[in-house]
């Protein structure tokens, strides 16, 4: 379950731009006051669900009495034409925050989706899938959350609880080693450091620093296999670049640890999901 703090200003937010200031022209011209309705909310295509609560809690910030029941849980994989939620109430209300909604409930799946599709293509390789800070700007709790309930795991979350150098980093500090001597210069030692080479020739000199992980970025897998090697379990391997459905089992089976990919919250195509009247 994601915190309800994390998402109370995002809905505000997504409610207040759906209705402006005359609120839902449609709804109200042609839906009388007393109309009471139950809707279905229900998948079109398969996929893995997430974002239940804050669907829920859209309705219920739109209008309090109405009555938002799950069929399923968030994580869960379901088959299309699938009744996960359905809604009851003021008629006017459910059509009002729908979309709303529904954008949150569609987004999210779709990621859990896409990440489920991931995690499915390395089983049994050892690899872990993780995602990346690229995330809707504003979304990030949610976009790491959906992560979750697809199987992956979460990056840092920003720029404030880890330490992570990559090429225009150790540019400015100067070298491999600077980059890492200044970190631990500075932070805690319970900081995770990650630094980002392109090449075996850094990740040589990065063997001779302090590092926790190594991100080893856009390598072809006999590379990654020989960057394994040559780490020998000094330090955590994470490989990023180039990863797809058709890449990652071949990117998996090198040996590295993680997996990070972005496109898994930034470019997710969202769950087809709607509500129907009943």
């Amino acid at each position: 379950m994601i915190k309800q703090s994390l998402y109370e200003d995002i809905v505000a937010l997504a409610l207040e731009e759906d209705l402006g200031s005359a609120g839902d022209l449609t709804t109200e011209s042609t839906i009388p006051v007393d109309a009471e309705a139950r809707g279905e909310v229900r998948t079109r295509r398969p996929g893995v669900i997430a974002g239940l609560d804050v669907a829920r809690y859209v309705f219920a910030e739109f209008d309090e009495s109405l009555i938002f029941d799950t069929r399923v849980q968030d994580s869960d994989r379901v088959e299309a034409s699938r009744v996960i939620a359905t809604v009851e109430g003021a008629a006017r209300s459910i059509l009002s925050a729908e979309r709303t909604a529904l954008n949150f409930l569609a987004r999210m799946s779709g990621v859990a989706t896409q990440t489920a599709l991931l995690v499915d293509a390395v089983e049994g390789t050892g690899a872990r899938i993780a995602d990346t800070r690229k995330t809707m700007p504003g979304l990030r709790a949610l976009d790491k959350y959906a992560v979750r309930m697809g199987g992956g795991m979460n990056h840092r979350f920003g720029l404030h609880d880890a330490v992570m150098s990559k090429d225009n980093h150790i540019a400015a500090a100067g070298s491999i080693s600077a980059a890492v001597e200044a970190a631990r210069s500075r932070v805690g030692h319970t900081v995770t450091v990650e630094v980002e080479v392109e090449t075996l020739k850094q990740l040589e000199e990065l063997l001779d620093t302090d590092t926790d992980i190594v991100l080893l970025d856009n390598m072809a897998p006999v590379q990654l296999a020989e960057a394994v090697r040559m780490v020998d379990g000094q330090m955590t391997t994470e490989a990023s670049g180039g990863v797809t459905l058709d890449t990652v089992r071949e990117i998996a089976e090198s040996g590295v640890d993680v997996i990070s990919v972005g496109w898994i919250t930034h470019s997710a195509p969202q769950l087809d999901i709607g509500l129907d009247f009943v």
